[in-house]
C-alpha cells in the first residue's frame, strides 16, 4: 500500500511542477502607431497567438525577443523599413502583459514606377485607366497591398480585353533603405489579341439561332469579358432558363481565336402566381397571375393577370413575339380592363395596346399604339354617389401614339445601395379622327439612390409632366395628372390633390411636378427608419402651388421584398391635417 501510494506521488510531481510553470496566456498592448499597422502588427507577432492559451515562462521570454523582429516586417509592407521597437515584459499574476512601444519612423516613397507594355495593348482603353493607376502610385509612400492589386488589376484587364497569352516577365520593387525611396518595375508580354470565334448554345429549346438575338458580339470581333457577362445577364433576363453558364474555351483557342461555349438549362414553363395584397393607394386585395415563359420554340411569351382590390380591379393579358435580329426587339399585344376608384375618380376602361420594343443604346425604346374606350367620373369626394352635383361625368375614346425610352442600372435589383432610373414618355393622338379629343402629353420620372456613412442612404425621386390638349374634359383620369399617394405626395391619399372645379372639387390637371428627398438609416442588415420631405402638385398652366408633405417610415428587408411603411402629414394645409399612412411592398427602381 505505501510502495503503490509513493509511486503515485513520484508520477504526480512532474505534472505538478508543469501546472505551477504554465500560466493562462499573454495580454500584448501596442503603441505608437494606430489602425491598420496596429492591426498588422498584431497579426505579425507571435505573442498575440497566445492570449488565450498556456504558456511557460521560457516560451514567452523567447517570443517577446523575437517580436522586434516581426513587428518590423508587418511594418514593412507598408513602407516602413526603419521602425524601431521597444517593449517590455511583465508578469501579472499568473498571466504576462507585454507592451511594444513603436516608432515607424519615415515611409519610403516611391520615386519611380517603370512600366513596359505593348503599345496596342496600351491604347485600349480599360487597359490605359489600370495603368494609369500604378503611374499614380509615384511619390506616394510605398504600399506592397496597393502595389499588388494595381499590377493584378492590369494583369486582369489585359486577360479582359483578349490578351489571353498575356505574361507578366517583370515584377520588382527596388527599396533603398538608405534614401528612403522605392523604384517599381513591372513589364508584359501582351502577345496577340484574340477574338471571337463561333457561339455554341448546349441545353437550349429553341430553333437554332433563336438565341443570336442576345449575343452582343459578332464573330471576328475582339475578345472581351464584359460582353461575356452581358451575354449571360441578357439570358437570365429572358426569363427561359434555370441555369446560363457562359464558358470561353480557351484551352482550344487556335490562330488567335477563341469559342464561346453556353451552357442552359430550361426554367420551369409555367408560373403560377397568387396570394393577397395591401396598398395604401389600392387597399386591401388579391392576385392571380398565368405566365407561359415560352410558348413554343420561337420564343413566344404569354402573361395574363387578375387583381380584385377594394379600389382597383383589372384583368390584363399580354402576348409577346420576339424579333429576330440584334437588340432583342419583340412585338407585344395587349389587353386591360380597368376599373378604377380614387379619392377623387372613378372610371370603367378598356385598352389594347400594341408596340415595339428594342435595346437602343443602351436604353429600352418602345414604339406602340394605343387604343383607350371608357367611362368615368371625376370631382367625386370619397364614396359619394355619382350624381352628386359638382361630379363630373363623362365617356371617351382615345387612339394615339406613344414612345418611350427607359434605363436603370443598380448595384442590387433587390436593395439598391447605388443606382438610378429614368423613364421618358411621349403620347399623342396626332390627329387621329377616332379621337373624342385631341391632346399631346411628355412624362419624365427619376429616381437616384446613394449610400452615404455606412448603413444610411439617399433617395432623391422626381416627377414632371406636361398635356396639350383641345378638349381637358374629355380625358379619362389615366390621361390626366393627379398628386398624392405613396409614389407622390406622402401625407396626402392617392390622387387627393390637383386643379379644383368650380365647385371646389379635384378634377386633375394638364401639368405634374413632384419632388421627394428621404433619408434611410439600417441598424441592423434588415430594419431600419425613414425620415422624408416631399412637395409637388397636379396644375394648370403657371397656377402651381406645391404640397408639402413630411413624414417617419419604418423599413424591413422581408423575404418577400423591401417593405416601406411610412406615416406622412401635410404641412401648412389649412384645410388637410392628420396622419396618412402609406405601405408600399417591392423593389427600389
Amino acid at each position: 500500500m505505501r510502495r503503490t501510494r509513493r509511486r503515485l506521488i513520484l508520477l504526480a510531481l512532474p505534472l505538478l511542477l508543469l501546472t505551477s510553470l504554465a500560466h493562462a496566456g499573454v495580454q500584448l498592448v501596442v503603441d505608437g502607431v494606430d489602425d491598420p499597422l496596429k492591426s498588422a502588427v498584431v497579426a505579425g507577432a507571435e505573442l498575440s497567438q497566445y492570449a488565450t492559451r498556456d504558456v511557460s515562462d521560457a516560451q514567452v521570454r523567447r517570443l517577446y525577443a523575437r517580436a522586434p523582429e516581426q513587428v518590423k516586417s508587418s511594418l514593412e509592407p507598408y513602407g516602413y523599413y526603419d521602425a524601431t521597437v521597444t517593449g517590455e515584459l511583465q508578469q501579472v499574476g499568473k498571466d504576462w502583459r507585454v507592451t511594444l512601444h513603436l516608432k515607424p519612423g519615415e515611409p519610403v516613397m516611391v520615386t519611380a514606377v517603370d512600366i513596359q507594355l505593348d503599345n496596342v495593348a496600351a491604347k485600349i482603353a480599360p487597359i490605359r485607366r489600370a495603368e494609369r493607376a500604378i503611374d499614380r502610385l509615384k511619390d506616394k509612400p510605398l504600399n506592397h497591398g496597393t502595389y499588388d492589386a494595381a499590377r493584378d488589376a492590369l494583369s486582369a484587364q489585359l486577360t479582359a480585353n483578349g490578351f489571353l497569352d498575356a505574361r507578366l516577365v517583370t515584377h520588382r520593387v527596388e527599396v533603398s533603405r538608405a534614401s528612403r525611396s522605392a523604384t517599381v518595375k513591372l513589364a508584359w508580354q501582351a502577345g496577340q489579341r484574340y477574338r471571337y470565334g463561333q457561339v455554341h448554345f448546349e441545353g437550349s429549346q429553341f430553333n437554332d439561332g433563336f438565341l443570336d438575338r442576345y449575343v452582343p458580339f459578332k464573330s471576328g470581333d475582339y475578345f472581351s469579358q464584359d460582353q461575356l457577362l452581358e451575354l449571360q445577364q441578357a439570358l437570365n433576363g429572358a426569363d427561359y432558363f434555370a441555369v446560363v453558364n457562359v464558358v470561353p474555351e480557351v484551352d482550344e483557342a487556335r490562330n488567335g481565336v477563341v469559342d464561346v461555349c453556353v451552357q442552359l438549362a430550361p426554367a420551369k414553363r409555367t408560373i403560377y402566381t397568387g396570394g393577397p395584397f395591401i396598398g395604401t393607394d389600392t387597399g386591401l386585395g388579391v392576385r392571380g397571375g398565368i405566365e407561359r415563359r415560352w410558348v413554343n420554340r420561337r420564343g413566344h411569351k404569354w402573361k395574363n393577370e387578375l387583381v380584385l382590390a377594394q379600389r382597383l380591379k383589372t384583368v390584363s393579358t399580354l402576348y409577346s413575339i420576339p424579333l429576330p435580329g440584334e437588340n432583342q426587339r419583340s412585338l407585344n399585344f395587349g389587353a386591360n380592363y380597368r376599373d378604377a376608384n380614387t379619392e377623387t375618380s372613378q372610371s370603367r376602361t378598356l385598352e389594347l395596346v400594341g408596340n415595339e420594343t428594342e435595346l437602343w443604346h443602351g436604353w429600352t425604346r418602345t414604339l406602340g399604339l394605343h387604343a383607350l374606350d371608357g367611362t368615368f367620373t371625376v370631382g367625386k369626394i370619397g364614396d359619394e354617389p355619382d350624381d352628386t352635383p359638382g361630379i363630373e361625368h363623362g365617356r371617351s375614346t382615345e387612339v394615339f401614339a406613344e414612345a418611350s425610352l427607359s434605363r436603370k442600372q443598380a448595384d442590387n435589383p433587390t436593395f439598391v445601395r447605388n443606382g438610378w432610373s429614368l423613364n421618358v414618355t411621349a403620347r399623342s393622338t396626332a390627329g387621329s379622327l377616332l379621337s373624342t379629343a385631341s391632346f399631346s402629353q411628355l412624362m419624365v420620372d427619376a429616381k437616384w439612390i446613394r449610400t452615404f456613412a455606412g448603413n444610411n442612404r439617399l433617395i432623391l425621386r422626381g416627377s414632371a409632366g406636361a398635356t396639350w390638349t383641345n378638349d381637358f374634359t374629355a380625358l379619362p383620369p389615366q390621361l390626366r395628372f393627379f398628386a398624392g399617394g405613396d409614389r407622390s405626395v406622402r401625407g396626402y391619399s392617392f390622387e387627393s390633390i390637383g386643379p379644383l372645379n368650380s365647385d371646389g372639387r379635384v378634377i386633375g390637371g394638364k401639368n405634374l411636378l413632384v419632388g421627394s428627398a428621404e433619408v434611410e438609416h439600417y441598424f441592423t442588415r434588415n430594419w431600419g427608419i425613414a425620415s422624408f420631405v416631399d412637395a409637388g402638385n397636379a396644375f394648370d398652366g403657371t397656377n402651381y402651388h406645391p404640397k408639402v408633405g413630411t413624414g417617419l417610415g419604418l423599413r424591413w428587408r422581408s423575404p418577400v421584398g423591401l417593405i416601406r411603411i411610412d406615416l406622412g402629414t401635410p404641412v401648412n394645409d389649412p384645410q388637410r391635417r392628420g396622419v396618412e399612412l402609406h405601405v408600399v411592398i417591392g423593389p427600389d427602381l
